[in-house]
C-alpha cells in the first residue's frame, strides 16, 4: 500500500497526532518500558500493550518472533483490523514502539505509524494525556508472516556476511561492541557490523525525537551504510535495534532488516564468528 492511502505518515508529529485522536480507524499503543508510565498519563485512547508480548518469551532465544498464533491472538486483544492505522509510541525514545511496527511489517500490517519522541515528545508539546485505562474492542485478527524478509535469521546473515552491498548495524552500547561487557558466552560483535548506538539517534534536546535526517544519514554513511544497501540491525534482544529499524526506514533504507535472535543468539553459540 502506498503511504497516500495511509491516514497518517511513517513518523507523525504530536500535532497531527492530535488532529486525529477521534478518528475510528486509529489504534494508538502505548508500548512502554517502565509500565507505571502508562498509568501516570497517555495519549487519550491509546491502549496499554506489555512489550513482552512482542517476544516469544521461552526457548533458547526468548527474544525471538512469538508464533503466529501467538501474535493473533495478541493483535486480536488490541483491536487490530486490517483497516486499522496503527500508532504506537513508548516512553523511552522508540526501542519497544520500534519492534512493534516492525512486528507489523513482518505479518504485512503496512498501516502504521510512529509518535515521534513517544510520551515525552507528547507531553513537551503541552498535548493532553488521559489518567483513564482505555479498553480495546476485541477483533478476529488473523496473522501470518506475509513479510518475512523484513526479519533474517542467524544462518542467512552468517551466509551472507561480507557480502557487497549487505551490512550490519551493531545498535548496542561501544562497550558491547568492543566486547568489554555483556551478559553472553562471548563478548564482541559480528564480523564487519559498524557500531551506532541507538540513543545515538534520538534529539536530546527535542524530547527524544529522531535527529536531523541529513546529519544521520551523513553519520551513517560515514560508517559505510547508505539507503540502497541491505542493512541488518541488532542489539542484544532486537529492543534497541526495533528503533534503528524504524529509523533506517525513515531515512529511506528500504531493505532494512531486523535480527530478531540478535546477540542474545549470536554471542551464545560456539559456531557463530565474532570480533572483538
Amino acid at each position: 500500500m502506498s503511504s497516500e492511502e495511509n491516514l497518517l505518515p511513517l513518523i507523525v508529529e504530536p500535532e497531527q497526532l492530535a488532529e486525529h485522536l477521534d478518528d475510528p480507524q486509529l489504534l494508538i499503543v502505548d508500548v512502554p518500558l517502565r509500565s507505571e508510565s502508562y498509568d501516570e498519563g497517555h495519549v487519550p485512547g491509546a491502549v496499554f500493550l506489555d512489550f513482552r508480548r512482542l517476544m516469544r518469551g521461552e526457548g533458547e532465544v526468548p527474544n525471538e518472533v512469538p508464533s503466529p498464533e501467538a501474535l493473533s491472538r495478541l493483535f486480536s486483544s488490541l483491536g487490530l483490523t486490517r483497516d486499522t492505522h496503527v500508532v504506537a509510541y513508548d516512553d523511552e525514545g522508540g526501542g519497544w514502539a520500534g519492534r512493534l511496527l516492525w512486528t507489523l511489517e513482518l505479518i504485512g500490517h503496512t498501516r502504521y505509524s510512529y509518535l515521534n519522541g513517544g510520551i515525552h515528545a507528547w507531553r513537551q508539546a503541552g498535548q493532553p494525556v488521559s489518567h483513564e485505562p482505555s479498553a480495546a474492542t476485541p477483533s478476529e485478527y488473523e496473522a501470518e508472516f506475509l513479510h518475512p524478509q523484513v526479519a533474517i535469521d542467524r544462518l542467512e546473515l552468517q551466509e551472507r556476511l561480507g557480502e557487497k552491498g549487505f551490512a550490519v548495524w551493531d545498535a548496542r552500547s561501544p562497550a558491547e561492541y568492543r566486547g568489554e561487557k555483556g551478559e553472553n558466552r562471548q563478548l564482541g560483535h559480528i564480523p564487519g557490523a559498524v557500531n551506532m548506538e541507538w540513543t545515538e539517534a534520538m534529539d536530546k534536546e527535542r524530547a527524544l525525537r529522531i535527529r536531523d535526517y541529513a546529519e544521520l544519514i551523513t553519520e551513517l554513511e560515514a560508517l559505510g551504510l547508505t539507503p540502497d544497501m541491505e542493512v541488518v540491525t541488532h542489539c542484544q534482544s532486537h529492543h534497541r535495534s526495533g528503533f534503528t529499524w524504524l529509523v533506517g526506514k525513515a531515512l529511506g533504507f528500504e531493505k532494512i532488516r531486523g535480527y530478531a535472535g540478535s546477540w542474545k543468539e549470536w554471542g551464545n553459540r560456539d559456531d557463530t564468528p565474532i570480533e572483538k
